[in-house]
C-alpha cells in the first residue's frame, strides 16, 4: 500500500506536532511548500492542533500554539510546571557530567534529551553553560556503552529468570557463572550486577561489575524468593561500601576526625554508641571487607575497637 505521507493530513499533524514537542518554530509558507498543500491548509491544521491540546490537557492554557510576530512562526508553549527547570536540568546535568558512568555517544544522547525538557527559550543558554563540561569529559578506560545492558539485565531481574554470564574479573581470568540476578546499582562511577549464585553456594549476595560481562543470556529457569527474604537494593547499598560483597557482619570502631557526620553519611547503618574525649565509638551493619578500605582510607583518625 503506498501513502502520500505529504498530503495526508494525519502525517502532516503527527509531523507538526513532533516538531512543536521539540522546541521549533514553525513557517506556514515552509511547511506549506514541504507538504504540496496551500497555506491555508496548514493554517486549518494548527487549529486543529490547538483545539485537540485544548480538549486533552487538564488545565485550560497549560499548553497551546502561539504566534510570535517577531519570528512570523507558530511555537509550542507550556506552563512552567510542563517543563523542567532550568536549575533542575543543570543539576540533573551535573550529577551525570560528574559520575562518568556512561561513553561519550551514551552521555551526549542523554543530555541531549535532558535539554530538550529545558523550555524553547532556554536551550541555548542552559546548552552555554555545560558546553565546557562537555567537550572535555572524560569517560572511562573500559568505554561500554552500558544502556543496553542495564536494561536487559534489569528485564531478567523482573521476570527473575536465571542468567549464564561470561565474567572477566580484574585480574584478567575469565569465568562463566549461573546466576540468580536481583538488583543494578550503580556505585563510584560503575554499574553493577546484584545477584545470587544459582546454586545457592553462597548465602549473600555476589557482586558483578556490569562492564566486566562480556556476555549474558537467560537460561529460560525461573527462581522464586519468599516475601520475607526478598532482596532490597535500599538495604543491601546501605551495609556494602565498595560493592565489596560478603558475609554481613558488625564492625566498632572509634572515630576522632573533624567530621563525624561524615562518617554517618558514608555508613548509612552506622550509629554513634558513645562519645568521649577520645573520640566517638561507632557501630555499623556491614557486608564483606569494603568497609577495611574505608577505615584505612582514614589514618589515625580511626581506631579499631
Amino acid at each position: 500500500m503506498n501513502l502520500n505521507y505529504k498530503e495526508n493530513k494525519g502525517f502532516r499533524l503527527l509531523g507538526m506536532s513532533e516538531r512543536l514537542n521539540k522546541g521549533e518554530y514553525l513557517h506556514k509558507d515552509q511547511l506549506a511548500l514541504e507538504y504540496g498543500v496551500s497555506e491555508k491548509t496548514i493554517q486549518r491544521d494548527i487549529e486543529d492542533l490547538r483545539a485537540y491540546m485544548a480538549e486533552t490537557h487538564l488545565f485550560e492554557g497549560d499548553t497551546t500554539i502561539v504566534y510570535d510576530k517577531r519570528q512570523n512562526a507558530y511555537h509550542l508553549v507550556r506552563m512552567a510546571r510542563e517543563w523542567l527547570s532550568d536549575e533542575e536540568v543543570l543539576a540533573l546535568s551535573k550529577v551525570l557530567l560528574e559520575s562518568r558512568a556512561f561513553c561519550k555517544d551514551e552521555l551526549e544522547q542523554i543530555l541531549s534529551k535532558l535539554l530538550m525538557q529545558v523550555a524553547p527559550d532556554s536551550q541555548k543558554e542552559v546548552a552555554s553553560v555545560l558546553q565546557s563540561e562537555r567537550f572535555h569529559y572524560v569517560p572511562l578506560h573500559h568505554g561500554k556503552a552500558l544502556i543496553a545492558p542495564v536494561a536487559q539485565l534489569s528485564q531478567y531481574i523482573a521476570k527473575q529468570e536465571i542468567v549464564e554470564l561470561a565474567y572477566t574479573r580484574k585480574d584478567g581470568i575469565n569465568r562463566t557463572h549461573q546466576v540468580k540476578p536481583v538488583a543494578v546499582l550503580f556505585s563510584e562511577y560503575y554499574f553493577y550486577l546484584i545477584c545470587y549464585m544459582a546454586d545457592d553456594s553462597k548465602d549473600y549476595p555476589t557482586v558483578f561489575r556490569i562492564d566486566r560481562i562480556a556476555s549474558f543470556q537467560g537460561t529460560g529457569q525461573h527462581f522464586s524468593v519468599p516475601y520475607r527474604e526478598r532482596f532490597s537494593d535500599g538495604e543491601f547499598r546501605k551495609r556494602v561500601q565498595f560493592m565489596f560483597s560478603g558475609p554481613l557482619h558488625t564492625v566498632q570502631f572509634t572515630y576522632k576526625g573533624p567530621s563525624i557526620e561524615a562518617v554517618l553519611d558514608r555508613l548509612p547503618t552506622a550509629e554513634v554508641v558513645s562519645t568521649s574525649d577520645d573520640g566517638y565509638v561507632v557501630r555499623a551493619e556491614v557486608y564483606g571487607d569494603g568497609i577495611d578500605m574505608w577505615l584505612r582510607s582514614q589514618g589515625d583518625w580511626v581506631k579499631g575497637d
